[in-house]
């Protein structure tokens, strides 16, 4: 079981979900653009025992605001502030994809904040050449906001090189877990990422872009032996 919960960051309504005992170690999830906490409902209640487990919806994605300004600086702030905001300190971090970029963007900026880091098929962002195009807003509700698509590709496209620069400034012990040859992620770039980051692992599980989806207990294996080695 799980509850659904809101807390207020600057004036921006983020939901969340929550599984396991309040006091237990803080493991918090960040999930894939167009997805929300609900992507993790098969993995959270696993990795409940012992631990206490927030999903959270990204703003732009699911029961949170849809406020229109997206930028990645912003996310990152408001996952700190959401912490901030529960009293969590020295969490886990693991994010996928979208989440996972801005996983690693609050590891190395607010180093204290993230204990252990797992990122899932999500590369460095390096300058696109030709640039990504927008594909247009498909038609019908959507259960994100399309500014989300928009302004993460032009970030994507012209990056911030610090992003990339201060991987070397992660402090928590990292696993970068790669979706293999069927990802659409090049898995050369998530090697050149463990080799920056200086307390960094890389396990590959073949199973394409959706690691934890696809392949569920070998994402647990790998991610639970990670945490243990940190107990």
């Amino acid at each position: 079981m799980h509850t659904l919960d809101t807390v207020e960051v600057d004036g921006v309504e983020l939901a969340y979900r929550v599984w396991g005992t309040a006091g237990d170690p803080p493991v918090l999830l960040l999930h894939g653009l167009g997805e929300g906490g609900v992507d993790w409902l098969t993995i959270a209640p696993r990795l409940a025992p012992g631990r206490r487990v927030y999903a959270l919806d990204l703003r732009g994605h699911g029961a949170s605001d849809w406020p229109g300004e997206y930028a990645l600086e912003l996310l990152r702030d408001e996952v700190a502030g959401f912490l901030a905001a529960l009293g969590l300190t020295s969490v886990t971090l693991i994010g996928h994809s979208y989440g996972g970029v801005v996983a690693y963007l609050l590891a190395q900026r607010f180093p204290r904040l993230v204990a252990r880091l797992v990122v899932e098929d999500a590369p460095p962002l390096l300058p696109q050449d030709p640039p990504l195009a927008v594909p247009p807003r498909p038609q019908g509700r959507m259960a994100f906001d399309w500014a989300v698509k928009t302004q993460f590709t032009a970030q994507r496209n012209a990056p911030d090189p610090r992003w990339t620069e201060d991987l070397s400034a992660i402090t928590a012990p990292t696993l970068v877990i790669g979706g293999g040859p069927t990802s659409h992620i090049p898995q050369e770039l998530l090697v050149g990422m463990a080799e920056r980051i200086p307390d960094c692992r890389l396990v590959t599980i073949d199973a394409g872009h959706l690691v934890h989806e696809r392949c569920p207990e070998e994402f647990l294996t790998a991610v639970g032996a990670f945490l243990e080695d940190g107990m």
